[in-house]
């Protein structure tokens, strides 16, 4: 719509204004079958508004009881209450009745009324997220619903909310979410500004909109900490970081973020410090386990047999005696393997996928070590880098971090040691070269910031863990002061 999309000309009487604004939002719907567009012809208003958006009740209570009880002189009284808003531009009149706004006109002015009550998915346990203790409730779907869940957490007024709009076609909401003085401004304004400079014509997840603002998008690395559970995201914003919701995803998304967050779990917090501690050391070493393991196999079977033990030696050689193939490509089958089994057990139902799992990992290992497709080392050196990649807490770093494990199995299969040290040398210059907004992606150790160590490498009791995060860069570090 060009030129000046207000819809009241003083010139105009208001029935010529009344019918100029209703026929042009009858236009710009014109083929939607779903518009219902009725008229009380007595009182001389018209009420637009698309059908299945709208709920039955709120429509009765807000339009039939309301107009069905007043004279015609009494309409322009009845619009003045709260409930009702007048509108002015074409464009913000056509979005509220996309929102589930029904659109009165009358006297040549138009308003909305709010009647949606769209069914929203109950609030359960976040299956991607499970914890052992703690809160089990997850976000949806309905942004209001995930707004709600962190103002029953975040019972403050410093609790700020920006409302944004995200794709050219789809329109979705999308709120910025911070607390104010703890919050560092510039990292709202650039995340802010990012969301803005957007062009797409449709954002379905917040999974999909932080491939948008990354800081560097060719990474295989994620730079935003992504969320279905409420208490993490509320930890995160009295941390000092922005949480990003957008409508229509169960899932939240928080900045800046440092490759040590994804490490973390919200159970650290709800077991003594000490269980805490000794499970976040447990994923690190599930990390070199997922992605060195494998490797490791196939460069010392290929180059370096003097590093195999002697007692092993003779073990794998008559292993290995019966396998036809290099231990890269037996690395490489049985990692593919893998994956197929991974995948078809997260793509069927859960019952028939738990037996693929088992059944299928089994059944296929023991018949590849029978028919001499494989050796039994390695059969047990993939399944461990299997089993370690579920220690870590965050499903897309497992992910990116499985994938790396082929990387290094071809560098392996290749240049021996030196080509997996090679291989872990370029991921750790790569990490270190990223940032998440702006933020060092290798925070606390580049830059080295030591005090953060309590609460990046190991869970510290809560009495030392004093100051916010570093890479939040708040302007009010101190985060508890405990008695003593």
């Amino acid at each position: 719509m060009k030129g000046d999309s207000r819809m009241k000309t003083p010139s105009q009487p208001p029935e010529d204004r009344d019918r100029l604004a209703l026929q042009h939002v009858l236009n710009e719907f014109a083929e939607c079958d779903d518009l219902v567009h009725r008229e009380m012809p007595e009182l001389q208003v018209h009420f637009v508004f698309i059908d299945h958006l709208i709920g039955n009740r709120l429509y009765i209570r807000e339009i039939e009881h309301p107009f069905s009880n007043v004279q015609a002189d009494e309409v322009g009284k009845l619009l003045k209450r709260t409930q009702y808003e007048e509108v002015t531009d074409s464009k913000v009149l056509i979005k509220s009745i996309l929102e589930g706004y029904v659109a009165i006109f009358h006297d040549g002015n138009s308003y909305v009324v709010f009647a949606s009550e769209l069914e929203n998915r109950a609030i359960a346990q976040s299956e991607t997220e499970s914890v052992i203790t703690g809160p089990h409730d997850a976000f949806v779907e309905s942004s209001s619903v995930n707004l709600s869940l962190i103002r029953r957490r975040v019972k403050s007024s410093h609790l700020k909310v920006v409302k944004l709009a995200v794709g050219e076609v789809t329109k979705n909401n999308m709120y910025i979410v911070y607390i104010k003085d703890i919050a560092n401004q510039a990292y709202v304004d650039e995340l802010i500004e990012r969301i803005k400079r957007i062009e797409i014509a449709a954002v379905h997840d917040g999974n999909m909109l932080v491939q948008l603002i990354d800081d560097n998008s060719k990474s295989i690395f994620p730079q935003f900490i992504t969320s279905e559970r409420p208490d993490s995201a509320a930890s995160k914003l009295v941390a000092g970081r922005v949480v990003g919701i957008l409508d229509g995803s169960p899932s939240i998304f928080t900045a800046p973020s440092s490759i040590f967050e994804f490490f973390s779990s919200p159970d650290d917090y709800y077991q003594r410090w000490a269980l805490g501690t000794a499970t976040r050391v447990l994923r690190f070493i599930a990390f070199v386990i997922t992605i060195a393991f494998t490797a490791f196999y196939v460069s010392v079977t290929t180059y370096h047999y003097e590093m195999i033990p002697e007692a092993l030696l003779m073990p794998l050689t008559e292993s290995r005696s019966r396998v036809p193939f290099p231990p890269i490509i037996e690395a490489l089958i049985m990692e593919v393997t893998i994956e197929l089994l991974r995948e078809a057990g997260a793509r069927l139902p859960s019952k028939i996928g738990q037996t693929i799992g088992i059944v299928g990992g089994i059944v296929i290992g023991q018949a590849a070590v029978q028919a001499g497709l494989t050796s039994n080392i390695l059969i047990i050196a993939v399944a461990s880098s299997a089993i370690a990649s579920f220690v870590i807490p965050s499903y897309i770093m497992s992910a990116s971090i499985r994938l790396i494990r082929f990387g290094l199995i071809v560098l392996a299969g290749i240049w021996g040691n030196l080509g997996l040290v090679m291989g872990i040398a370029l991921i750790v210059i790569h990490i270190s070269g990223l940032t998440s907004l702006g933020a060092s992606y290798m925070t606390p150790v580049a830059p080295l910031v030591v005090r953060d160590w309590k609460d990046s490498f190991i869970r510290a009791p809560f009495r030392w863990l004093s100051h916010r995060p570093s890479e939040s860069k708040s302007p009010n570090k101190v985060k508890q002061k405990m008695r003593q």
